[in-house]
């Protein structure tokens, strides 16, 4: 089977898996993992090598740039402190209670390796978090914290890895120099990104080209800024978050709608195929992760990773409690800057941190010798384990997020729907309020002006019924017979076309850009609908 069929093969199942989680309601990336792994079994089917390169240059910068555009910067402020506890303290915690649990209990591992692999699997992984987590009823302080934590946690795992393998391969470590270097990567990944950001969003605001090159370009933001960063020596993964969240609070002044639409529909394309593309591609890595070790050692090594899982896993709930409560209660009586997270939060934060496609591309990118020659000691035992602890937090935290969610208690606040509706009825307020002035009064004829008045008078009415009593109390009757009307009409309108077409009267191009305005036109109406 030839690159490109294997690769429509893969892109088929990823959509066809995907429909199938959402109707069982399970997160696809177990579906898509279990698929792989089933794939990786199949007679005939060429070995896929999953390159570290492959991950860190090409699938991790666009997955990265789409999470943290979708992350509120102030939420994400407002949760700093839980966020920056998980993505250093808890990550440097973990990495010393499974340095210290490999070492003891897997037999050959010495402080190197154990340390290696402990900084493997420490970092929780942004495409799995933010994956997980979506479409669960869980409150949207408890996904900004996960996420954020998997996003910028980086930082930590990337030096712990990085002088893990060189204390192993020179025999020697300075932690000193790792700390300052955590420090200084942190700072150049962080400026980089802010710098690449602005001359994209310069670039965006000087631009009159059309919305396709526009979107080219948000595409090329998250690799001009992983890229700089790793050339400069910083965290690239911390360059696209800062880039994204600069992006995403500067989108409405750089762009027009129409780009605006055109990205969107791009971008989230671009994050189901490479995300489905991500978790089918570990369950593929089976036969190359298992042919490394003797035969003998497979399934004692299988049951070592269930261990080193229960060792991460236990750490980081070791880590959560306490530093959730701890720095409260030494601040005596100052006031903080969040409320303090319930017992049943701060399980569900501990048992979120997933594993995912980044510590299996560290894995994979262990040198294969050490200078002098000799093979990297214990690396294909590392891959293998790593393999396990992976498909651990995915297959088992994966599907048991849902039922830990409803057995804690923890559904959605509903705290994200009620700001937007108060943000609709505060628009509309003004925007009426505005209709109602001279201003609005020199800009259209009375006619047009009162029609108008009495549109958005609806809609702040509907707006309030439903801020007062929910969705249900809002009668149908409510809806505005021009809205109505409108609905009919661009029905009638879409039917015309297809009549045109099928008489073949009038070019295709004119057709798709008319049936196109008729989209907008209904999406706008199914906007008025719903506020």
């Amino acid at each position: 089977m030839h690159e490109i069929e294997l690769l429509v093969l893969l892109l088929a199942v990823t959509t066809a898996l995907a429909e199938v989680a959402n109707r069982l309601r399970v997160p696809y990336p177990v579906v898509l993992v279990l698929a792989g792994l089933a794939l990786s079994l199949w007679p005939g089917l060429p070995p896929v090598v999953l390159a570290p390169n492959l991950v860190f240059f090409v699938f991790l910068p666009p997955l990265l740039y789409a999470s943290a555009w979708a992350l509120s910067w102030s939420s994400f402020r407002a949760e700093a402190r839980p966020i920056t506890l998980l993505a250093v303290g808890c990550v440097l915690f973990s990495l010393a209670l499974v340095a210290a649990v490999a070492h003891y209990a897997l037999p050959g591992f010495g402080w190197g390796p154990a340390f290696v692999l402990a900084a493997i699997v420490s970092p929780t992984d942004a495409v799995s978090a933010a994956v997980a987590t979506k479409g669960l009823p869980v409150s949207r302080r408890i996904s900004v914290v996960l996420e954020g934590e998997s996003l910028v946690n980086d930082a930590t795992g990337l030096i712990a890895y990085r002088y893990a393998v060189a204390a192993v391969v020179t025999g020697q470590f300075a932690l000193g120099q790792a700390a300052g270097q955590l420090l200084l990567v942190t700072a150049v990944g962080i400026g980089v990104g802010l710098a690449v950001a602005a001359a994209f969003y310069g670039v965006h605001r000087l631009s009159r080209t059309s919305a396709a090159i526009d979107t080219s370009l948000t595409l090329l933001t998250p690799y001009a800024a992983y890229l700089l960063a790793e050339t400069l020596h910083g965290s690239g993964v911390l360059a696209v978050v800062a880039a994204a969240l600069f992006a995403s609070q500067h989108a409405g002044r750089a762009t027009d709608h129409d780009r605006r639409l055109q990205a969107a529909a791009v971008w989230d394309t671009l994050e189901f195929l490479l995300n489905g593309l991500v978790f089918i591609l570990i369950g593929l890595q089976l036969p190359g992760v298992v042919a490394g070790v003797a035969p003998g050692l497979r399934w004692p090594l299988v049951g070592y990773g269930v261990l080193i899982s229960l060792a991460v896993l236990g750490a980081r709930m070791l880590w959560v409690y306490p530093s959730a409560y701890l720095p409260r209660w030494l601040g005596g009586g100052r006031a903080q800057p969040t409320e303090a997270p319930t017992w049943a939060e701060a399980t569900l934060l501990g048992w979120g941190g997933m594993r995912g496609v980044l510590s299996l591309a560290a894995a994979l990118a262990l040198p294969l010798a050490l200078p002098n020659g000799d093979a990297f000691p214990q690396r294909n035992p590392m891959l293998l384990l790593t393999f396990v602890v992976i498909l651990v937090s995915l297959l088992v935290q994966g599907l048991t997020l849902r039922p830990l969610i409803g057995w804690l208690g923890l559904e959605a606040d509903g705290l994200a729907e009620r700001e937007e509706q108060a943000l609709r009825v505060r628009l509309a307020t003004r925007t009426l309020a505005y209709l109602h002035s001279p201003e609005a009064a020199a800009q259209a004829p009375a006619d047009v002006l009162g029609r108008m008045q009495s549109r958005y008078q609806i809609r702040l009415d509907r707006l309030r019924q439903r801020a007062a009593g929910g969705p249900e109390a809002v009668p149908a009757a409510t809806l505005s017979p021009f809205q109505q009307l409108q609905e009919v009409l661009i029905h009638f309108e879409r039917g015309q076309l297809q009549e045109l077409r099928r008489a073949q009267r009038t070019n295709e191009e004119v057709l798709r850009k008319l049936e196109n305005e008729l989209d907008l036109e209904e999406g706008r109406l199914a906007l008025d609908k719903a506020s």
